[in-house]
């Protein structure tokens, strides 16, 4: 298999077409992985980030090989490691509601300044460190991300976000999750929307028991008073 690798290692038509044919397969790899859960950045993005960066270390090569014997190869690289940054950018986002903030799309930005990278590999001729960063960053992004969403599922605490009617006193939404074995270990009252609404930050921990936002949710949409509530 190095054999074969060797002999693209120039410059040629061959070599040029079997780049970008591994740089696509390296970005889909990814891509599919933030594809099917709905990011920002899926799979034609990650596809054309890597074979983007792949083309620019062909022109290095190129323009190194007959143009400029002693210019630096890895100047063009730079660059689209420094630039990809306004794609990442694009990719994350601010939810919830103000001090419940949470920021999304990390992951998704840094897996498209590592596609970035793994373009740069391919673009070198570095196929076997393209292909073992391909296989590493699919298992990291992938693999580890059922790990990390089965911890959210059975975290202790769990955080929502309730909207409810001036009205109806705070006590009662309290008594309704105390009679479930829900106790509160955080209270942060929000700035009122209007005189008729007041929204409040929860954190809680059920006792007894696994905590489970399935089971949560339904029983707070079902106490009365309360207007809207989600996870924050």
């Amino acid at each position: 298999m190095f054999a074969f690798f060797e002999s693209l290692r120039g410059l040629t038509i061959l070599s040029v077409c079997f780049r970008f044919l591994l740089a696509t397969g390296c970005g889909a790899a990814i891509g599919y992985e933030r594809s099917k859960n709905h990011h920002a950045a899926g799979l034609r993005t990650h596809i054309v980030v890597c074979i983007g960066a792949a083309s620019v270390m062909l022109l290095n090569e190129y323009l190194l090989a007959y143009f400029n014997p002693i210019a630096d190869p890895a100047r063009l690289g730079a660059q689209v490691i420094s630039g990809i940054g306004f794609l990442g950018a694009g990719t994350i986002v601010i939810t919830g509601h103000q001090r419940g903030q949470q920021i999304k799309g990390l992951t998704t930005a840094a897996g498209l300044w590592a596609s970035a990278c793994m373009g740069l590999l391919v673009g070198s001729g570095f196929y076997e460190a393209s292909i073992i960063m391909c296989c590493f960053l699919f298992g990291v992004i992938a693999l580890l991300n059922q790990v990390d969403q089965k911890y959210l599922k059975t975290s202790a605490v769990v955080r929502v976000y309730i909207e409810y009617t001036a009205e109806a006193p705070f006590s009662v939404i309290l008594t309704a999750l105390r009679q479930e074995h829900w106790h509160v270990t955080h209270m942060e009252f929000l700035s009122a929307n209007d005189a008729a609404t007041h929204s409040v930050l929860l954190d809680l921990q059920k006792t007894g028991g696994a905590a489970s936002r399935e089971t949560l949710l339904p029983l707070l949409r079902g106490t009365e008073g309360i207007l809207f509530v989600e996870n924050a």
